[in-house]
């Protein structure tokens, strides 16, 4: 187990904890020292060998009295990701290998939360039988944000496809707006800006809260630089208004924050730092 929100248990499903693309890459226009100041402020961020950020994908699954929820469902296997060879047609147990670790069984889980719905955030949502994608939890409800849904059936791509589709033809997809609770203790707060329709999860259970960033935030670094946009934001200035009000928010609060791609353990808390704010795990 990650933690405890009041009774809310909350567990780390571990998929991917590899190098990604540099620092250069993955914040543009952050200067031309920002691989220096990613490898000062994030421990063990960056791959010695490679100079790579090493961006973790996980899920966390949510034990709350009433429910059992994944908050986001991570690449999967079999799944067509040619722009990223590492994600691509890849087969591993390693994710349901995490599940059962927590003590759950596909069957068990009532709700599968989509912060978004990008590739790294979808993938499990199906899996592939004899040749057919079908939902991986067959007795959940899958939240998905609207906006995003809607942009995925525009493009009606390999990922809307694989990863969406076959769930809204199973009747198991629930259209949801920020604002949406899920249960006494898990709400979604908006954060669009990386998509249309993005959301961060906010837990609250006797008189403890935690955040989950999904990606209003790739790296703790963005504490320090909220400023610095992600190179795969849809909406590059709304991503950064949305990052400096959750930061606001977790700051003012001091409650945990569970980062959904910080570099490991990826829980720690959000501190106000000279106009900007700070990073303590």
């Amino acid at each position: 187990m990650l933690c405890k929100v009041g009774d809310v248990e909350v567990w780390r499903i571990l998929e991917v904890h590899a190098p990604f693309q540099t620092p250069e890459e993955l914040f543009p226009g952050a200067g031309p020292d920002v691989a220096k100041i990613v490898e000062a402020r994030v421990r063990g961020g960056v791959c010695p060998r490679s100079g790579r950020l090493i961006l973790p994908v996980q899920g966390f699954l949510l034990k709350t009295p009433s429910h059992v929820i994944l908050v986001d469902s991570c690449v999967g296997n079999d799944k067509t990701v040619p722009g990223t060879p590492d994600w691509h047609k890849r087969s591993t147990p390693r994710f349901m290998a995490a599940l059962t670790a927590a003590g759950v069984g596909v069957a068990e889980i009532d709700y599968v939360l989509c912060t978004h719905l990008h590739t790294d955030h979808v993938g499990w949502n199906t899996r592939l039988e004899d040749g057919r994608w079908v939902p991986t939890f067959p007795n959940a409800r899958y939240l998905m944000p609207s906006a995003d849904e809607q942009m995925q059936r525009g493009r009606n791509g390999d990922l809307y496809k694989e990863s969406i589709l076959p769930v809204v033809e199973a009747g198991q997809v629930e259209l949801v707006e920020a604002g949406h609770m899920l249960g006494d203790h898990v709400t979604l707060i908006p954060t669009p800006g990386h998509t249309p329709g993005h959301v961060s999860v906010k837990i609250k259970c006797g008189g403890s809260e935690a955040l989950i960033t999904g990606d209003a935030l790739h790296s703790t670094v963005q504490c320090w630089h909220p400023d610095w946009h992600f190179k795969f934001d849809a909406d590059a200035q709304m991503a950064v208004t949305s990052r400096r009000h959750l930061l606001e928010t977790a700051s003012d609060s001091g409650c945990l924050v569970l980062g959904s791609h910080f570099a490991l353990p990826s829980l720690g808390r959000v501190k106000a730092d000279k106009g900007a704010f700070r990073w303590e795990e």
